[in-house]
């Protein structure tokens, strides 16, 4: 009901405003496909972790990686890739990956790898900000 001479609606007609947008609203969240957003939010995240693409190397890497003359074959990048792939399938934010005596900080929802070093600059055996490893 409209309050006596104005424009202003009482409170009762705000709140059933209110409460009938958000049947609406809930009952377009299922509309399109029939999905709900849990199902299309696991959908969204099993496609970006699959389609992670190609690991990228900061500047930072790629200097140590120069310096130390570490050159990566065609079959350490996929493996290095597959490992990255592996930690986000588990969660980990800061990975630190092992393979043939190389050690790679990388942060996995960027794909980005930080840092590189081999066994000797390994050698002290502590890895700081990581939540995570792989060891492949």
């Amino acid at each position: 009901m409209k309050l006596q001479g104005t424009n202003f609606l009482s409170i009762e007609q705000i709140q059933d405003q209110y409460i009938s947008a958000g049947k609406k609203a809930q009952s377009t969240q299922t509309a399109g496909d029939g999905l709900s957003f849990q199902n299309i939010l696991e959908s969204k995240t099993a496609t970006q972790i699959r389609d992670v693409g190609e690991l990228k190397f900061s500047k930072h890497a790629a200097n140590r990686l120069t310096d130390r003359k570490i050159e990566l074959t065609d079959s350490q990048m996929e493996r290095l890739n597959d490992g990255t792939k592996k930690a986000g399938e588990k969660g980990i934010r800061e990975s630190l990956v092992l393979m043939d005596q190389l050690a790679f900080i990388v942060n996995v929802p960027n794909h980005t790898v930080i840092t590189a070093m081999d066994q000797a600059e390994a050698s002290a055996n502590i890895f700081t900000n990581i939540d995570g490893a792989v060891i492949i």
